[in-house]
């Protein structure tokens, strides 16, 4: 694959990363709800809670997602107290111009407020992050290597990319609830612990899956890197996502790692004090206010994130 390419497949994926649903939170709103849709030649997935639908060919793959949902939903159901309202579509390459604009295959996202579409397949896309191992660290190669190899010996993606759908259900949790997020950095941070303790708590035999990828984009070289403060990531949201692809995924990659240590600190009790402090945090909080909300009424390892990001 030339370099040009997978360099414009990353900058794409970042793009849409950072400016997806995060632009409604800067904005203020959620689009108007979308008249009732059909799916002319997808499958309609039954037997499940989450509505699905699927490209022909792929049921089992649908009903791993849905599934994987439908687990979601419940296991927040049970201290959370709020399940958010979607449509779930399984898409192969040829369908996916069909229901969505997104222009890159692969990249789960919402097509509106309540539409979540995730790719059938393993994809160009994905393998375009699968990194050079032999100039990695030798303990993080063997980590990529076992964590990544297919049932051919080859690298794949696909596992942590398959967990992303946890991610975007998180965005659906607190924009459809109106949760005032205070900063478009602590909403990224939250989804993230969201999915981490979803599968540290439920689905274990993922972790590898889920926190080696982060730990191989945060080993490279920060002297590349244009912005690396909060409040640079704050004030150029959009401007870093679009124009500075890898420095985002830098963000990114940080933001699952503090969610992977918020979790090993506080347990499942974090993300619920998290959940209803923000529920009852109707004000805007400046820096120092917002260190003591985290403190006290979430956790001080949440609060350490803004605290110590530059250590």
């Amino acid at each position: 694959m030339k370099r040009k390419k997978i360099y414009s497949l990353r900058k794409a994926f970042y793009y849409l990363f950072a400016t997806g649903f995060i632009l409604l939170i800067s904005a203020g709103i959620i689009p108007a709800e979308t008249k009732a849709q059909s799916y002319p030649g997808l499958v309609s997935l039954e037997g499940y809670n989450t509505k699905a639908y699927f490209s022909p060919g792929n049921e089992e793959r649908a009903r791993v997602m849905a599934l994987r949902c439908d687990n979601v939903m419940k296991y927040y159901s049970e201290f959370i107290g709020f399940t958010p309202s979607f449509t779930l579509l399984v898409l192969d390459p040829e369908d996916w111009s069909r229901f969505t604009t997104f222009p890159v295959y692969g990249m789960p996202h919402y097509s509106d407020n309540k539409t979540l579409i995730v790719a059938s397949r393993d994809n160009e896309f994905w393998r375009s992050f699968i990194p050079p191992v032999d100039g990695l660290p030798e303990d993080l190669a063997q980590d990529i290597r076992k964590t990544y190899s297919d049932g051919a010996g080859n690298l794949s993606m696909a596992p942590f990319f398959d967990l992303l759908v946890i991610h975007e259900l998180g965005h659906a949790y607190h924009l459809q609830n109106g949760l005032n997020m205070q900063r478009l950095w602590l909403a990224e941070l939250f989804v993230n612990i969201f999915l981490h303790t979803y599968i540290a708590e439920k689905e274990p035999e993922m972790l590898p899956a889920l926190t080696v990828f982060p730990k191989m984009v945060i080993s490279g070289d920060r002297s590349s890197l244009k912005y690396t403060s909060l409040s640079d990531l704050e004030n150029r949201y959009e401007e870093i996502g679009k124009n500075y692809p890898q420095n985002y995924g830098w963000y990114q990659s940080r933001w699952h790692s503090s969610a992977a240590d918020i979790y090993d600190a506080g347990g499942r009790r974090v993300i619920t004090d998290f959940w209803h402090a923000l529920e009852n945090q109707k004000d805007d909080l400046d820096d120092s206010g917002l260190t003591r909300f985290l403190s006290e009424r979430v956790h001080q390892s949440v609060a350490d994130v803004l605290v110590r990001w530059d250590e």
